[in-house]
């Protein structure tokens, strides 16, 4: 092992032999160790390796950590997070650059008490004066020791926190400034040095990939949904029911799903309302939703006949056709009858229609749910129906709006009927949205949910 560590002296200097016996260590005088400064200097040395190795090991873990979020909001703060962390600095932002990379059209500082925040409030955010400014025109890393001493410093707002010491660093994505890394004021009260620039530039490196993936993410997912929304109706005029409907994509991106609602009125003066579910979640699933969605409207809207009736000529239609996906649908028809309004609907597997009456009471409309469709076209899809009152909303929807992996599904239903009472007074397009926004579930599944209202009766309601 001697001979792998070089000693800190020449050869000249090496310990001589005093004469012991053959075989023993030599005698080595307290005059033949090294000098105090060259122990000092191993010493420094020593313990810059052992930070360099620290500082590298951190480093990776920021990155695992970092690249690990997509959604832009918090990969933004995890960098300036991880910064801080990585450089032991009090405060930390964020300013990220408008179109034109002139001003700075975004800024997220962390590490504010929130006295320091009560402090600032009604303060503009910076826009890139100063030497935020100087940072933005010339995007080198920035170490100032001493803020007010610098001849481009603008100073502080009133009720700023007082900082004295600086670093900055550019972030580029594709090549492109997209915005600035600052930090200030280190907890041991050193101003930054050369080993925390090189870290900040390091970590500023893997922040513009990953906020060029969390972009990417993003654009993935708007074009998901906006091919998802395209697939789905818009709801037609159906007066005098007041009606509204609500999508939202999954949390996954490239998840189009095949969630589906529609509603139309009928020649016989009935309401249809419909909600399906197609299982799986990419463009095969997205295109057999729009199959079954087409499908089951020209079977609602051509004959008078009850829902199961519909569903179960459905069901043999995609038997014939083969090579359609599992799904579950829930036909409805809301239509006058004796004085007042009748909801007459057949399930094929999904879960129940949920009451809201005037009176603020929510009830599910429990009931066999059925088998899916595309599982036995010859099992029959009973009809069921339930008298509803003037004023009253019928709310269908699809399990990505109640479903908790690991959790019964009685329990994303007990939430949302207290979610459906709670925006109960709302109308029918506020409603759906607010049970949308509000949902138990976590988001792993797409969802849809529609809202349609019984109006006061009409001449043909009362004939």
């Amino acid at each position: 092992m001697a001979e792998d560590w070089p000693a800190p002296w020449g050869p000249q200097d090496a310990p001589r032999n005093r004469g012991g016996p053959q075989g023993e260590e030599p005698y080595m005088s307290l005059l033949d160790l090294p000098l105090s400064s060259d122990l000092n200097r191993i010493g420094e040395q020593l313990h810059a390796l052992a930070r360099a190795q620290s500082t590298l090991q951190e480093l990776l873990q920021a990155v695992v950590n970092i690249t690990g979020e997509l959604e832009l909001p918090a990969v933004l703060r995890r960098i300036v997070r991880t910064a801080m962390d990585l450089v032991g600095a009090r405060y930390g932002a964020m300013g990220v650059l408008d179109e034109e990379g002139r001003f700075l059209a975004e800024f997220i500082p962390l590490g504010l008490t929130a006295r320091e925040l009560a402090a600032l409030e009604g303060v503009e955010l910076p826009r890139g004066r100063g030497l935020l400014g100087h940072l933005i025109h010339h995007p080198e890393p920035l170490r100032v020791k001493h803020i007010s001493r610098h001849p481009e410093s603008a100073g502080f707002p009133p009720g700023h926190p007082p900082m004295r010491t600086l670093l900055g660093v550019a972030i580029s994505v594709r090549g492109r400034i997209y915005g600035n890394l600052y930090l200030s004021e280190r907890q041991d009260g050193q101003p930054f040095d050369r080993h925390d620039e090189g870290v900040v530039r390091a970590l500023a490196g893997t922040a513009g990939v990953a906020i060029e993936n969390a972009r990417l993410y993003q654009q993935v997912r708007n074009s998901a949904e906006q091919f998802q929304r395209l697939l789905l109706p818009r709801l037609p005029d159906l007066r005098p029911f007041a009606a509204g409907a609500a999508y939202r994509p999954a949390s996954a991106p490239t998840a189009v799903g095949g969630d589906w609602y529609d509603a139309m009125l009928l020649p016989d003066g009935a309401c249809a309302l419909v909600i399906g579910d197609v299982v799986g979640h990419d463009l095969r699933a997205a295109a057999d939703m729009a199959q079954l969605r087409n499908m089951l409207r020209t079977l609602a809207y051509d004959r008078n006949a009850p829902p199961g009736t519909s569903l179960s000529r459905l069901d043999r239609i995609l038997s014939a056709l083969g090579d359609v996906s599992l799904a579950t649908a829930l036909l409805a028809r809301l239509e006058p009858a004796d004085g007042a309004w009748r909801l007459c609907w057949s399930s094929a597997g999904h879960p129940p229609p949920l009451l809201l009456l005037p009176d603020g009471r929510v009830r599910y409309l429990d009931t066999e749910p059925g088998v899916p469709l595309g599982v036995a076209v010859d099992l029959p899809r009973p009809d069921h129906s339930q008298a509803v009152p003037v004023d009253s909303t019928v709310v269908l929807y699809t399990d990505g709006l109640v479903e908790i992996p690991g959790q019964p599904m009685d329990r994303g239903l007990d939430a949302l009927a207290v979610a459906a009472a709670r925006y109960a007074g709302r109308s029918p397009e506020e409603l759906c949205r607010a049970l949308a926004d509000h949902h138990p579930s976590d988001g792993h599944d797409d969802m849809a949910v529609i809202a349609l209202r019984t109006p006061p009766l009409t001449g043909y309601g009362r004939s």
